[in-house]
């Protein structure tokens, strides 16, 4: 059982593993393990919050298993802008 959220809040912005992949500079199987709940280093969790629109206080809600519900993520600006 995963041990974060990163693929509900990526779901949640309608975001394709390799779109969060190319947005964080990182390789999808990258984020495959990180979905898996595998273990990453600091950086590649900030390159994910920035990624989905997060910031690094945000950290919590990604990286918890007891995180917050993903229909609380934070829209990027792009998406916010047109909405």
């Amino acid at each position: 059982m995963p041990t974060n959220n990163v693929q509900r809040f990526r779901e949640a912005l309608m975001m394709s593993k390799a779109e969060l992949a190319r947005r964080a500079g990182l390789s999808t199987l990258t984020i495959d393990r990180i979905e898996a709940g595998r273990p990453c280093r600091l950086d590649t969790k900030r390159r994910m919050l920035m990624a989905l629109g997060m910031r690094v206080a945000d950290r919590d809600r990604l990286f918890s298993a007891d995180a917050a519900n993903p229909s609380d993520a934070p829209r990027p600006a792009a998406l916010a802008e047109s909405a």
